[in-house]
């Protein structure tokens, strides 16, 4: 019975990490340019599975069209469904477990790609594509992603040709998937900026929105239907933003106040419970200790007798 290989792992710290030119072959000073092949053509032999491993000097993008597949990239670990490209620079640490019957093609670059023929028109793209390991995701099968299944699947068959040694079609070829690689990858980062921007300026308008009606204890709903959101939406937001939810948020800016006034304010506490939009003073006693650990007068008490 054939042992099944483990799941794609961390760097391996007992042991080197191996080191391929293509992964199960040795590598070899002289790397050749351009390799193409199907995912199922090597990673078939292997249970679907492909041990963490890395190429010194090889580029490669492992384009999936349609199935699955848990990736290590260094230190990062995801789960990716095609279409997808996943882009792995020379040295990164890298392994797979695809599911079975997964679809895809692996394109392999030595460092030969960028001195060989007219390179400098896309020598700018080659270099931001795999400045860092990437996971490009395409939304579906059409637009940006069907045209580079169209490319890589022209591109296999080129190179499976049997005069394709002489030929610089698979290598045009390359260059204009390296090409739209990059632009894809560019854009991606522009969009991730966009919408980092967006939650930033959510988040802001929610921390106006709570300075403004925080005494008037509106409900999370009511916050999240002025911000056009969901109140799951609103908790995520603010989760991502200060790792709390956005009920813990506003009790947070209650707790402060309260403290501000008792400190500074002499008046009664049911006085200043009923200022803090508590109608029960003693909601408001149970609130406060609850958060801080003492009660209203208490922590007056305490404050004064530090002066």
């Amino acid at each position: 019975m054939t042992k099944k290989p483990a799941p794609p792992a961390g760097p391996r710290k007992a042991q080197a990490i191996p080191s391929f030119a293509l992964y199960g072959e040795a590598a070899a000073p002289e790397q050749h340019q351009l390799h193409v092949e199907d995912v199922q053509s090597r990673s078939e032999r292997y249970q679907w599975e492909i041990d963490p491993h890395v190429h010194h000097g090889l580029y490669q993008v492992l384009w999936l069209q349609q199935g699955a597949a848990e990736v290590l990239l260094d230190e990062h670990r995801s789960t990716v469904q095609g279409p997808v490209a996943l882009v792995v620079p020379p040295g990164v640490v890298h392994g797979f477990r695809f599911a079975p019957g997964t679809d895809g093609i692996v394109l392999t670059l030595s460092a030969q790609f960028l001195l060989e023929g007219e390179f400098q028109a896309v020598g700018e793209a080659f270099q931001a594509l795999f400045r860092v390991p990437a996971v490009l995701p395409f939304e579906d099968q059409v637009g940006p992603g069907g045209r580079l299944n169209a490319l890589f699947r022209v591109l296999l068959a080129e190179f499976l040709q049997p005069d394709s040694g002489g030929s610089p079609v698979p290598v045009w070829l390359a260059r204009a998937l390296v090409w739209h690689l990059s632009k894809a990858s560019a854009q991606g980062q522009q969009l991730h900026n966009q919408r980092a921007y967006q939650h930033q300026a959510l988040f802001t308008r929610f921390l106006l929105l709570v300075e403004q009606h925080f005494l008037e204890h509106w409900s999370l709903e009511r916050y999240a239907s002025r911000l056009g959101l969901s109140t799951p939406r609103l908790n995520r937001l603010v989760r991502a933003e200060r790792g709390v939810s956005a009920l813990e948020l506003i009790h947070e800016r209650l707790t402060r106040e309260a403290c501000r006034r008792l400190i500074y304010i002499a008046a009664p506490t049911s006085r200043l419970a009923a200022e803090l939009g508590f109608e029960d003073p003693s909601y408001f006693s149970r609130f406060f200790k609850r958060r801080t650990g003492q009660s209203p007068q208490a922590y007056r008490r305490s404050y004064e007798n530090e002066r």
